[in-house]
This record gives structure tokens, sequence and C-alpha cells, in this order.
């Protein structure tokens, strides 16, 4: 999975990492090589392989999915989301944006990425965590 995905959006370094909350649910994020946080997962699952499968569902249905950059209620900046067919959020920024722009790049190769991960030989894992 080295190397460069299609509109020069990079894999290399790029991680999945799968947390439990305080109530014992498990969800996602997606990190890159340099430890910053490109996207969470929006949903919480019960297990550990609930939540890898919905990422693995997520990236190889990422083309159908609708989504865009919206003002963030919280605070001054723009937020981006990805929504299934049914209009529930499936993932997120994991940060505000100051500028509109900005934000939209970042859900853009988010989008390009998903779809990288879709075809990869496998998901980048980080089970060290």
């Amino acid at each position: 999975m080295a190397g460069a995905m299609g509109g020069g959006v990079s894999a290399v370094g790029i991680r999945c990492q799968v947390g439990i909350d305080e109530n014992g649910w498990y969800s996602w994020r997606l990190t890159a090589n340099n430890g910053r946080v490109i996207a969470l997962g929006a949903v919480a699952y019960p297990d550990d392989a609930l939540c890898r499968a919905a990422f693995q569902d997520l990236c190889e249905s990422s083309e159908g999915l609708v989504g865009g950059v919206q003002h963030a209620a919280e605070s001054n900046g723009w937020i981006w989301r990805l929504r299934d067919a049914d209009g529930r959020v499936q993932a997120e920024s994991a940060r505000a944006y100051e500028r509109h722009s900005t934000c939209q790049a970042a859900y853009d190769r988010f989008r390009l990425l998903l779809q990288g991960l879709a075809v990869a030989e496998a998901i980048p894992w980080d089970d060290a965590n």
C-alpha cells in the first residue's frame, strides 16, 4: 500500500486506529504519517470486529456516499461530513478549518483516500494502540 494514489493523495504512513470510548464502544480514526488525525468515524460499535468491518464497508462504498462542507455549529470554522444513503453521518473531519476552501480540499483528499483504500491489498490497521 505504499506509494501514491490517484489525484496525488499519498497513502504512505496512513493508519486506521480503533479506539474504545468511556462506554466500551469502538470507533475508528484515520491518521496521517505525521500523526495528525485525518478523519473520525461518526458511529460507535459494540465490538472491534464490527468497527473494522464498518470502516472496510465505508471504503468499498465511498463512491456512492454523499457529503460535503458545512459551517461548524460549535466554532467559527468549517467541517466536512460524509453520509450514507440514509443520510446518517459515517465520517467527519477531525477538526474545524478556518477557510471553506481548505476544508473542501481536505474533504476531497479524504474521498480519494477512501477510494484508494478500497482497492488496496489490506487496510493499514494500527494495532499497536
